[in-house]
């Protein structure tokens, strides 16, 4: 919001600040509601709403004609929300994904591109800026004018957008990636870890909306695991919070039983843990049950290496996100049981409908963020 001039009160400035977070809560209101929520005069809130409609972050709603009563209407409004657009990122081993959204996060283009692990630092910064600028161009934006960009990557990300160590990408450890991304995008720049990112996005828009405390599992060609607690992605005292580290053999002891079981119906195939369970998810709904069994096997022994989890941090609810979020209806009930059988307080299991855009969606969460603490600035 723009600074009042120098002899404004800061009455005046709070004043529209909390008239603007309002029309930002609530889809359209009269001057007489936001009098009634700011508790000032109707006349200084119509001041205040005619300033900020000229200053182009709100505007006046106008009834259809079918729906106006006789009489003369009441004049409403609501927030602008094409005012400002933010840009999410999320940079992975196997693609690039971006988004452009408003300042009510409705997504107004998004893209996605193929990458490799192996590639270099400077060649997957390139890819990343090159969809940036291709996506903001899709939603008829240039990146100059966007209001901030939101980045998600893996591996420990500390406070200043700096990936501390990294075990899935190539050429990524010790990278500033918050540095050489501000280099390259003219917009103010926010770097978190995917995971976070991950439980943020289905606080905002998946499975744990309402919720406080909630573990969500990352499944798919590799696992990960992001904390909410107290409504707030954990971060942990070296930013490493929810980390879980390489495995041995590079997979949980959960995915042996998939692994055996692909190995045993078609021997002459190799296949990653990933893969294994994807195959052993068709073959379940195909209504093979030594398949449906290992798959159950899989769920228990994901449910069981997140008890030690569970229990101390006595989340609300488990979201199993990522690659068999999309099986969720055969792992959600296994995962249940063992919950049932070894915690105190059995959380809720769901599958998370975020599907592979969950990291990205987080990170337009975070760029939202921070268009609100410019939005809602009062020097």
């Amino acid at each position: 919001m723009r600074q009042q001039s120098g002899d404004a009160s800061l009455l005046r400035r709070l004043n529209s600040a909390a008239i603007l977070r309002v029309l930002r809560e609530v889809d359209v209101a009269t001057l007489s509601e936001l009098a009634r929520a700011v508790r000032v005069s109707r006349p200084t809130a119509e001041t205040i709403v005619d300033d900020l409609v000229a200053e182009g972050w709100a505007e006046e709603w106008t009834e259809d004609e079918g729906d106006r009563q006789r009489g003369r209407p009441a004049r409403r409004f609501r927030f602008r929300a094409g005012a400002g657009h933010v840009l999410g990122v999320s940079i992975g081993g196997s693609s690039v994904r971006a988004m452009v959204a408003d300042l009510a996060g409705t997504v107004r283009a998004s893209g996605c591109v193929p990458t490799h692990r192996h590639l270099s630092a400077a060649e997957r910064l390139d890819a990343a800026t090159a969809l940036a600028a291709e996506t903001a161009g899709r939603a008829g934006l240039a990146l100059e004018g966007l209001v901030a960009a939101g980045v998600g990557t893996t591996g420990t990300v500390d406070a200043a957008g700096r990936v501390v160590k990294s075990v899935a990408l190539d050429d990524w450890t010790g990278l500033d990636l918050r540095g050489e991304l501000a280099r390259r995008l003219p917009v103010p720049v926010l770097v978190d870890n995917d995971m976070r990112l991950a439980v943020l996005a289905e606080h905002w828009r998946g499975a744990a909306r309402g919720r406080s405390d909630v573990v969500y599992l990352f499944t798919g060609d590799r696992i990960g695991m992001g904390l909410l607690v107290g409504g707030r992605p954990h971060r942990g005292a070296h930013a490493a919070g929810g980390e879980i580290g390489s495995q041995p053999n590079d997979n949980w002891t959960a995915f042996r039983h998939v692994i055996d079981y692909a190995m045993a119906a078609e021997p002459g195939e190799l296949r990653s843990m990933r893969q294994s369970a994807d195959f052993a998810i068709g073959r379940a709904r195909a209504g093979e049950e030594r398949a449906a069994t290992a798959v159950r096997e899989l769920a228990r022994g994901l449910a069981a290496g997140l008890v030690t989890v569970v229990n101390p941090l006595d989340p609300e609810m488990v979201v199993i996100g990522g690659a068999l979020a999309s099986a969720g209806d055969l792992l959600v009930e296994p995962a249940r049981e063992v919950f049932e059988r070894h915690c105190l307080y059995p959380p809720e299991v769901v599958a998370s409908a975020l599907g592979a855009d969950c990291i990205v969606i987080g990170a337009v969460r975070l760029a939202l963020d921070h268009a609100d603490q410019h939005l809602f600035a009062l020097d």
